[in-house]
């Protein structure tokens, strides 16, 4: 069975391992993750996932720089975002970073049961 691949960009990696852990135990969904933009870009180009979890507030490369190459790569332009926040609000992410307008957005401290609906709701077909 074809499981389709979640790729996490996120800077804080004990929160990459554990969201893994939990989409994974699912059975339908392979994930990989990064710990930076610059990697994540890399890897989304060699895996070409079927559905992205992107961290907003990141050192160095935040979500915006993220989705901008992303967004201007032939290959992976169209690879669904789904943005992870520590922001709890979505009227507080959207003042802080206009770029995620239009993207679905997730608090991190959502729920197992809403991560998995939003990725299906999102994901790649």
């Amino acid at each position: 069975m074809y499981k389709k691949r979640v790729l996490i960009i996120d800077d804080e990696e004990n929160f990459c391992k554990l969201v893994k852990k939990n989409i994974e135990q699912t059975g339908e969904f392979e994930v990989h993750m990064a710990i930076n933009g610059a990697d994540g870009i890399k890897l989304a180009r060699e895996i070409k996932p079927d559905l992205i979890l992107l961290d907003v507030v990141m050192p160095e490369m935040d979500g915006g720089d993220v989705v901008a190459l992303i967004r201007n790569d032939k290959n992976i332009k169209d690879t669904p975002i789904v943005f992870l926040t520590a922001i709890v609000r979505e009227e507080e992410a959207s003042a802080q970073a206009s770029f995620t307008k239009g993207y679905s957005l997730l608090s991190k401290t959502v729920t197992v049961g809403e991560l998995i609906a939003c990725i299906k709701k999102n994901i790649r077909r």
